[in-house]
């Protein structure tokens, strides 16, 4: 079993927790994603290249939720992100249909 905390930065999701448990990820929550795209602003990147970096000195995954377009992944994939999910790269899917897809594919990260 590997614990995350879901939706960090947001609500509940305090940095007191990374010491508390005994965490395997981070999931940067969707409204930080959300804001990056073209032109956005820098602290948009700052926030999420401050988190990925926290996270990998703690030696924890980080996953990105709620990626929609090619140029969040590449800004995500940019900062360090280890794994992202949402739309872009595949909408929800049941078990069964969800078994096929990765099956399908060979997953790579793009450099």
């Amino acid at each position: 079993m590997r614990v995350a905390i879901d939706d960090f930065g947001t609500g509940y999701s305090s940095l007191a927790y990374l010491q508390k448990f005994p965490l395997d990820a981070i999931k940067i929550d969707q409204v930080f994603v959300a804001d990056l795209q073209p032109g956005a602003a820098a602290r948009d990147t700052t926030i999420i290249d401050s988190i990925v970096s926290l996270a990998h000195a703690l030696d924890f995954e980080v996953i990105a939720e709620g990626v929609q377009t090619g140029e969040q992944l590449d800004t995500l994939t940019a900062l360090g992100c280890d794994v992202v999910q949402g739309n872009f790269v595949s909408e929800p899917l049941i078990a069964e249909t969800a078994g096929r897809w990765v099956a399908g594919r060979t997953l790579t990260r793009r450099a």
